[in-house]
């Protein structure tokens, strides 16, 4: 007749399985928790930059600089500035036409052109009108009237020989915006009109140019005077 196994040894037998077990699932879920000894891809990138405004550039980061509308290298911003003998803030920066960051005093990428003839009869010719039958003298044009022309390809062409100030302004510039460095010229009897980057601008001596009115974003221009 055949002894019945021993009760310990079957418990013994089923304990030492279930540490056996117990050590496999250790092992298994312990190299699911390492950690990557690699760094991260994010780390190994180079930094992007999202310029928004000019006031957002590192202090160390290059830029196309201009001085005089005459390239000169590559430097900060602060350099550049130093460079034109300008405050850092007197600078347009915004991106050429390659796509290169450039910084340049405004409209130094386009300099005041050479003034029309000082003959205005030259440039537009005179109106020519018939006398009136009734004796009165020919109405003259309003005081405020002038010339009005506009600087195209490499010349100066009539917008119109009797226009306001401002019938003069809105003509040439109203809804036409300029990218930074750029600028566009007309003139008003003796004033060199220049558009630049947020506003229309003045000058008496074709060189020294003051602010004449701002324009806002949408590029349109308020009311002058």
């Amino acid at each position: 007749m055949a002894t019945p196994p021993d009760n310990r040894m079957i418990i013994a037998i089923g304990a030492g399985l279930a540490v056996v077990a117990a050590v496999v699932l250790a092992l298994i879920f312990g190299a699911g928790r390492e950690q990557p000894t690699e760094a991260p891809p994010a780390s190994k990138g180079g930094l992007t930059v999202d310029l928004a405004e000019a006031q957002s550039l590192e202090p160390t980061r290059e830029l196309r600089c201009f001085v005089n509308g005459q390239f000169v290298g590559m430097a900060t911003l602060t350099d550049c500035a130093q460079r034109n003998g300008l405050a850092t803030d007197a600078l347009d920066v915004g991106f050429d036409a390659s796509g290169s960051l450039t910084a340049a005093p405004t409209a130094s990428l386009a300099p005041p052109p050479a003034l029309p003839p000082t003959d205005l009869a030259e440039v537009v010719p005179p109106v020519v009108t018939d006398e009136p039958t009734t004796g009165q003298p020919a109405p003259q044009p309003a005081a405020t009237g002038g010339f009005c022309q506009r600087y195209t390809g490499s010349e100066w062409r009539s917008v119109s020989n009797s226009m306001s100030l401002n019938a003069c302004v809105q003509a040439l510039y109203a809804g036409t915006c300029v990218r930074p460095g750029d600028a566009q010229y007309g003139r008003w009897n003796d004033l060199t009109l220049r558009l630049v980057p947020g506003r229309v601008e003045q000058s008496n001596d074709n060189s020294r140019f003051r602010t004449l009115v701002e324009q806002n974003r949408s590029c349109a221009i308020p009311e002058v005077g």
